[in-house]
């Protein structure tokens, strides 16, 4: 087949699909653009073709817009330019839309379920509720982030959704070429710069500013290493534990897990509805934040923590247990896992997912071992991109 790397299109534009782009299709082919929207009418230049029965474009001339196109807020969020965002040029309540289809589309093609969903906004807007980002220095030592799809970086002067204040100083200096700098911005307002430089072939990682990221969330104040994990948006981490909360019922007196615990967010809520005599068990591969998380939960000894990979301290665990609560990698749990946490016959499962696709699948397998979906939530915890989180509950 002819490559069409390079090639210019006209096509309309048919329904979103997961990750950030629309599907169309040309002379037999399905082509995913980028910056366009459902309806539309089109221009589109192929960015790349591998073969097959697909490739992927952007959009490089609108020939006739949807009602809800917008002009981007920022002037990097256009064919060529920064990958960090995809829905720029759609409205808000839009975007919100485009992603509850995503979440819909996925549920229906790889779990067999009919649901209609709605995606919720976070408090705060669209814009300026980044408070982590990752960046990198270009050729020429200023910070900026990398094209779709490509090592190209594109220098920044500012990032419209970073909360205020966190990138100033990073892109107001150079850099070595090719060093990542890690910039969060804590719940106190405090910067934390960490600059990752490959020397001779080993990556050295040098903290420039804090180190320790203070977090408040669940009636908590949280101390965490400050480039380990913590939702990225600042209303997320206390919506989803009251979520997790009202959902798990955890009874007192009874045994639940935390799995892929972070430094304990969830845990602290069950240790509250188990109380004193009841047990929650904590399990998270990161060292480093098992050793926060017996920090910040030092005040519930029923909590206890253990460190490695789920489904192997999952096949030591004590069961039968009464609530299970997860909120895996991107990748979802898959079915090892699935198949340790029912071994448990736990009365109801708390899924927290940041990817539509590793939910459903991992929604299949439980349906596979007598759990069912009985209700879903999903947030808008990152704004202008494609990404959406789900809070699920299975019984």
């Amino acid at each position: 087949m002819t490559n069409w790397l390079g090639r210019v299109l006209e096509v309309e534009v048919g329904p979103v699909a997961h990750g950030g782009h629309c599907v169309a299709r040309a002379e037999g082919r399905v082509v995913f653009v980028r910056h366009a929207l459902p309806g539309e009418r089109v221009r589109v230049e192929v960015t790349e073709d591998n073969g097959g029965s697909f490739c992927r474009a952007d959009a490089v001339e609108v020939l006739a817009a949807s009602e809800f196109r917008v002009t981007p807020p920022c002037p990097l969020a256009v064919p060529g330019g920064c990958g960090g965002c995809d829905w720029q040029h759609a409205a808000p309540a839009y975007q919100r839309e485009l992603k509850a289809a995503v979440v819909a589309e996925q549920l229906r093609r790889l779990a067999g379920i009919e649901r209609e969903v709605v995606v919720e906004a976070l408090d705060g807007g669209p814009l300026d509720w980044r408070s982590r980002v990752r960046l990198v220095a270009g050729p020429d030592g200023r910070a900026g982030l990398r094209a779709h799809h490509s090592h190209r970086v594109v220098p920044l002067e500012k990032c419209p959704i970073a909360v205020p204040g966190a990138l100033d100083d990073v892109l107001a200096r150079r850099w070595r070429p090719g060093s990542e700098l890690e910039v969060t911005k804590d719940g106190d307002g405090q910067v934390h710069v960490r600059e990752l430089a490959t020397v001779r072939g080993k990556v050295r990682a040098k903290q420039l500013s804090g180190g320790v990221a203070v977090q408040h969330a669940a009636g908590r104040d949280w101390q965490l290493d400050a480039h380990g994990f913590w939702q990225v948006h600042p209303a997320a981490a206390a919506t989803f534990a009251q979520v997790v909360g009202e959902w798990a019922e955890a009874p007192a007196g009874g045994s639940a897990w935390d799995l892929y615990a972070g430094v304990g967010l969830f845990a602290s809520v069950l240790a509250g509805q188990v109380g004193p005599a009841g047990h929650v068990l904590a399990v998270e591969s990161g060292r480093r934040a098992v050793a926060d998380g017996e920090r910040n939960l030092a005040d519930l000894p029923q909590v206890s923590w253990q460190a490695g990979r789920v489904e192997h301290v999952l096949a030591s665990a004590a069961k039968p247990v009464d609530v299970v609560v997860l909120d895996p990698p991107r990748k979802g749990a898959g079915r090892a896992v699935v198949e340790s946490i029912v071994a448990g016959q736990p009365d109801r499962i708390v899924y927290v997912a940041c990817d539509p696709a590793a939910l459903a699948r991992d929604v299949a397998f439980f349906a596979a071992n007598g759990y069912s979906l009985t209700d879903l939530r999903a947030f808008d915890a990152f704004p202008m991109t494609h990404h959406v989180e789900c809070v699920a509950l299975l019984s």
